[in-house]
């Protein structure tokens, strides 16, 4: 195995604890073949295709949770980095880090991706998740995606309307069959701001939604607001030892909202409930459901590994040991108790490896 891995160029290494590539640090062993190049990461999947061999892709390992088991087969290490920033453009390896790409436009005076600052995770991952925040998703910014296709091992850049975009999914993280390699976002030449639409960024910015202000200032606010929730990666601060929100927002059909809403006024009485537009429906807030159903910031409790984000009740954390294990039961433990009271299931947003919510 080692030296079928090693000259594809990619450096092996064998029981390699997975806790140390995701932000929940949890996870078992596994054999993991680093690819520093889009050559060698290319060579490397080609390669275990070909001889049958199961691979984990894994570049920044944001929005991970992997078994304590650990993984059987090999994890492919996405460690490319190269980023091209042009006067309305950036391009960005699969491997580069996110918020590294974001600081970069930013600074080389460009416009666009601001509100997406702070974000962890590499810049492959972002259209397989259509990561969004503040009011502002990847497939609105997103120019092309170049994918290597497992399949027929075709090389080829992809159009935004091809991966098939919805509320924090697209068509690549529902198949294998794709592997991103490299991104190209649009940019605003000028370094302005994307229209902020999202009222709490507005704010902060002593902005009207639908207004722009310059991208380095927006930038900044939007770090100071997820700082604020435990959403900016500090390996001291325990409230940031997550996989960001662990659940996302979800989306009611319009024939049920009257039946949650009366759910929800029969549990916590007739107050003001938090919701937006959505294209099947009605969208929900996650952690305002989650907190009505009784689970607090911090919750269980001070000596529990895995609790509640102490700043923001939609993130799972690990307080230092937790296991995989812990960290699946009590998101059971929060998803059946917002279903019980008010009928909503909520969705995970991390993609889970060897153990299932």
């Amino acid at each position: 195995m080692r030296e079928l891995l090693t000259a594809t160029g990619a450096r092996v290494r064998n029981s390699v604890p997975l806790a140390e590539l995701t932000t929940l640090r949890v996870g078992g062993p596994a054999t993991v073949a680093e690819c520093a190049t889009t050559e060698a990461l290319v060579a490397t999947v080609r390669t275990l295709d070909a001889a049958g061999i199961p691979l984990l892709l894994i570049a920044g390992g944001s929005n991970l949770l992997i078994s304590d088991t650990g993984f059987g087969g090999v994890v492919v290490r996405i460690a490319t980095e190269r980023v091209e920033i042009g006067a309305d453009r950036v391009a960005a390896e699969a491997g580069a880090d996110w918020d590294a790409v974001v600081a970069a436009t930013v600074a080389a005076g460009r416009g666009g991706l601001e509100c997406l600052s702070g974000i962890p995770g590499s810049a492959g991952a972002t259209p397989v998740q259509n990561v969004g925040a503040y009011g502002v998703e990847v497939e609105h910014l997103l120019r092309r995606v170049r994918l290597l296709d497992r399949a027929s091992g075709e090389i080829r850049w992809a159009a935004p309307d091809e991966l098939g975009f919805g509320y924090r999914t697209s068509l690549l993280k529902h198949s294998e069959r794709a592997v991103v390699l490299e991104v190209e976002f649009a940019l605003d030449p000028d370094g302005v701001s994307a229209p902020l639409r999202y009222r709490e960024l507005a704010k902060a910015l002593d902005a009207g939604e639908g207004e722009t202000r310059p991208a380095a200032q927006v930038r900044e606010a939007v770090l100071r607001l997820r700082a604020g929730k435990g959403m900016v990666l500090d390996p001291a601060d325990h409230d940031t030892w997550s996989a960001g929100s662990f659940f996302t927002n979800p989306v009611v059909p319009e024939t049920r909202v009257e039946k949650v809403r009366a759910a929800i006024a029969d549990h916590v009485g007739d107050i003001t409930v938090p919701t937006y537009p959505a294209v099947d429906g009605v969208k929900f807030s996650a952690g305002w459901l989650i907190e009505r159903a009784g689970f607090a910031k911090g919750y269980p409790g001070p000596d529990a590994p895995a609790r509640l984000s102490t700043k923001h009740t939609l993130a799972l954390t690990n307080r230092g040991d937790a296991t995989a294990a812990d960290l699946i039961g009590l998101a059971r433990e929060v998803r059946d108790g917002v279903a019980e009271r008010f009928g909503i299931r909520l969705e995970p947003e991390p993609v889970t490896v060897g153990i299932a919510l």
